[in-house]
């Protein structure tokens, strides 16, 4: 299927490495130009690098400094916008302080309102333009661990739809992709001591199946699967799908009691 992303620019936040890094590079496969970022000197370099594609840009969105330098390696002409930066700071009611609360707000949530104001008007002005935020199901179910975390994308969540009201009647569509657990290569790590610990076998099919007994697909879902997902959101093929939190792990919370 052809995208139609051919003379589209994308920026993904945080794509030096991760899930961030296979979005960048399924725009990329189906024509985009798409801006690799990091956080810090290098390691969007590094990123194109191992890519074979893409234009490095840096700056730490975490803070207004670092988002305003961003935005300055920016062309003008931005017309995708995947706020994929977030991070999962470990944490507990009783251990987190209000800093640790206002750190995983600024990583998590104004991270991404900075970017939508920076590249916002510009896509306005055009008539089309697209801006995806990367959360987690964990938004609608969060777990007692990391609550900075959870009630900042559930904040995520909230500002998607707010701006989907915004740009009503405009060209920009805005949508929210809410991960489940996500197979990188940290999870299998971690899934792969534990189960060998347990007993759960020695090839990853059986400890994956293991692992993901309560997935009603029976496996952890791949980052090309959400990158797949993100990049058909960005085309114009997904015209009709606006304000939306499509989530995206296996059917757990589908078929959850």
């Amino acid at each position: 299927m052809d995208l139609a992303l051919a003379d589209k620019c994308a920026l993904v936040t945080g794509s030096h490495r991760g899930t961030g890094m296979i979005i960048a590079q399924r725009l990329a496969e189906e024509g985009a130009e798409v801006f690799v970022h990091g956080l810090q000197p290098g390691q969007a370099e590094s990123a194109v690098a191992e890519l074979g594609t893409g234009y490095p840009v840096t700056g730490d969105i975490a803070t207004n400094a670092g988002a305003n330098a961003l935005a300055q390696q920016l062309n003008a002409n931005v017309d995708i916008l995947v706020n994929n930066y977030g991070t999962a700071d470990p944490g507990t009611w009783l251990a987190s302080d209000s800093a640790d609360w206002l750190l995983a707000y600024e990583k998590n949530v104004l991270s991404a309102q900075r970017m939508i104001k920076h590249l916002l008007g510009p896509m306005r002005q055009r008539g089309w333009g697209r801006i995806i935020n990367l959360g987690t199901i964990g938004s609608t179910r969060p777990n007692a661990r990391s609550p900075a975390y959870y009630a900042a994308k559930g904040a995520l969540a909230t500002l998607t739809v707010s701006l989907a009201k915004e740009v009503a009647g405009s060209g920009v569509r805005v949508n929210l992709v809410s991960p489940g657990i996500i197979l990188t290569p940290e999870v299998q790590a971690a899934y792969t001591e534990r189960g060998r610990r347990k007993g759960w076998g020695s090839s990853w099919e059986e400890i994956e199946a293991m692992a993901a007994k309560d997935i009603p697909i029976r496996r952890i879902t791949r980052r090309e699967e959400v990158a797949n997902l993100v990049a058909f959101l960005a085309s114009p093929l997904a015209d009709a799908i606006h304000g939306q939190n499509l989530k995206i792990d296996g059917g757990s919370l589908g078929v959850a009691s």
